[in-house]
């Protein structure tokens, strides 16, 4: 078995029939969800009903388990989502003193919040090992891992290729001890790598999240596909982050294949940024492609900070390359392996379940309901399928460039008089 860990890279660009103008509409933010939920739906075997209820609790729950990351810190290990066999949340802390369970109400159901005790090691404790004793790791293995933190059980796991021929507990015994924190090891054949891929002046009226990207690398002559990420403005000025490692002077294709040109603003590539801006001839409206077909624009409506975003948590994202898909994030602590961000990576990154994630879906969202999470930089593959992709915050967006929030909502179609069930 072979895995690949790759920045999810610019695809190249491939001939392409001219598709006929397609007809879009705007989700309201109760359509969103239950978009959403219906691919909850199918990844759980619920009910669409129990599906929404679902997400709406797991929402109406960050507020709690915010709260609860803050009055147990000193001890708190990760926080994660499960779904099987029952809907909860499971907060693992160290130590031994014992924490009543809660319980959050939203959407109809009542989320339990369920504490363990004896995790390892603190998720600050962990993170901290990470950033300050990545260097010496990298140095005692013959290929630089990735790394991640296990909030279940407060363990550093530490993903490398090959043992080198040595002892597997004696390495990951001399692993632990340089990083000073209880540590996994997990051997996998492994190459980290960026998403991007090869490919190719009329105005577009509207620039969306999720939408295709093209551009000329100036180093090969080839033409590059990348996805929109989010519309976003410094107040001034609008424009659509994408991934930094994404070509630098980029065209906006819309559905019909006409092109806008998107000039290149800046971009911030280094330990826990992977974004690119380009800017935009006006002002957009903060709206994305929530459907493979790009039929369906959704409202982005807020974000979803990093440090409230759980284990287990329900997101989905709109590749140019793989379309619309949901999965479950696996670690919210991750950091790739290789020099991937202009060197080290940062354990800043957030990963999510494959198996949709191809070349060419670097700088996609990543959203669930009308909230956004990030912009996708890589993934890992593994015998040339997608195992995870992993994505940067949107808290990572730097100032004072921010999220465009809001779009104008379809009005609700009045009753036709005469009509089945009408008045």
């Amino acid at each position: 078995m072979r895995w690949v860990a790759a920045v999810l890279l610019p695809a190249p660009v491939v001939a392409q029939v001219v598709p006929p103008t397609v007809t879009t509409t705007i989700e309201t933010p109760a359509d969103a969800i239950r978009q959403d939920a219906g691919e909850y739906a199918r990844a759980f075997g619920v009910g669409a009903a129990e599906a929404e209820r679902r997400l709406i609790a797991l929402d109406a729950s960050v507020v709690a388990t915010d709260r609860i990351a803050d009055a147990y810190r000193d001890r708190l290990a990760g926080i994660s989502i499960e779904h099987r066999p029952a809907l909860r949340i499971v907060v693992a802390l160290t130590g031994d003193a014992p924490v009543p369970d809660e319980a959050v109400s939203a959407g109809g159901l009542t989320l339990p919040i369920i504490f363990h005790t004896g995790a390892k090691a603190t998720r600050d404790r962990v993170i901290w090992a990470m950033t300050y004793h990545q260097a010496a790791i990298r140095a005692a293995l013959p290929r630089p891992p990735a790394m991640g933190l296990d909030p279940r059980t407060g363990e550093l796991v530490v993903v490398i290729g090959s043992t080198g021929g040595q002892p597997r507990e004696a390495l990951r015994a001399r692993i632990a001890a340089i990083a000073g924190v209880p540590t996994r090891l997990r051997v996998l054949d492994q190459v980290d790598v960026n998403l991007s891929a090869p490919v190719p002046l009329a105005p577009v009226p509207l620039a969306l999240g999720g939408a295709r990207l093209e551009g000329t690398s100036p180093d090969d002559g080839k033409r590059y596909l990348c996805t929109a990420g989010f519309a976003v403005t410094d107040g001034t000025r609008y424009g659509i982050a994408t991934a930094a490692h994404c070509v630098d002077q980029l065209d906006y294709v819309a559905a019909d294949h006409s092109i806008a040109p998107l000039p290149f603003v800046h971009q911030w590539g280094w330990g826990y940024q992977d974004v690119q801006i380009n800017q935009a001839a006006g002002p957009l409206p903060g709206l994305l492609f929530a459907d493979t077909a790009k039929t369906i624009e959704r409202p982005v409506l807020g974000q979803r900070a990093r440090d409230s975003t759980r284990a287990g948590e329900f997101v989905c994202h709109r590749g140019e390359r793989t379309g619309y898909s949901c999965a479950t994030v696996e670690l919210t602590d991750f950091a790739p392996a290789g020099d991937l961000c202009g060197g080290p990576c940062l354990p800043t990154w957030v990963t999510v379940a494959g198996p949709t994630c191809k070349g060419g879906d670097s700088g996609a969202p990543v959203f669930v309901g009308t909230t956004a999470f990030g912009i996708v930089k890589g993934a890992t593959y593994r015998d040339g399928a997608c195992a995870f992709y992993f994505y940067m915050s949107t808290d990572y967006i730097p100032q004072p460039w921010h999220l465009v929030l809001g779009a104008p909502i379809p009005p609700v179609a009045p009753p036709v008089i005469g009509a089945r069930g009408s008045p």
